[in-house]
């Protein structure tokens, strides 16, 4: 399968919507998210406060500025699977190839502290949250023939996205990303004490 070719525009257009991501992030770490207007983030991207809103939404937006093609890629990951593949090891490769470069970004200790102690965007994220996973599980639903709330794929969804969350506490995330897809795919089971415990 061969990439779509993406036009010079395309690509230009692409280009000043990462700048002013990039800018307002700088922004609100440097200076806290409450402190920092659209204006402030147009003059730092060197463009008008009118193409910052054509391409974003709102402050919140800014900050999750990949969150438009998460959905899409969720989605992708189930129904764009190779044949054979099982929905369960398509999402474990699909979190392990989007997750952890993000794990391992330089600022993404303190991406997670803007979230958290900023009241509008852990209220964004939240919502963020609610949404992929009602994607998802639809996603999921669909492979199987049944109605998009069924409580499996649901719960399955649920799941999947929470395994950023669990693993980002662990020292290997790597390792925390498949334990926590072998407990998906094979059950629950209680863990063995350590030798000597």
């Amino acid at each position: 399968m061969t990439e779509p070719v993406v036009s010079r525009r395309e690509r230009k257009k692409a280009a000043t919507r990462q700048a002013i991501a990039d800018a307002a992030l700088r922004l609100f770490l440097e200076r806290g998210y409450d402190h920092v207007s659209i204006k402030d983030i147009a003059e730092t991207a060197d463009v008008s406060t009118a193409t910052v809103f054509k391409h974003f939404t709102g402050k919140e937006a800014l900050v999750f500025d990949q969150e438009e093609s998460t959905d899409a890629h969720l989605a992708a990951a189930v129904r764009e699977r190779p044949a054979g593949v099982s929905v369960l090891d398509a999402l474990r490769e699909h979190v392990l190839a989007t997750w952890l470069p993000i794990a391992a970004h330089p600022q993404r200790v303190e991406f997670t502290r803007l979230v958290n102690t900023t009241p509008a965007l852990r209220a964004y994220a939240e919502r963020m949250w609610t949404r992929h996973t009602d994607t998802l599980a639809a996603a999921i639903a669909d492979e199987y023939g049944v109605a998009h709330d069924h409580l499996a794929c649901a719960a399955l969804a649920r799941f999947v996205l929470e395994v950023p969350t669990l693993a980002q506490r662990q020292q290997d995330h790597r390792a925390a990303v498949e334990e926590v897809f072998d407990i998906l795919t094979h059950g629950w089971r209680p863990p063995a004490a350590a030798d000597g415990a």
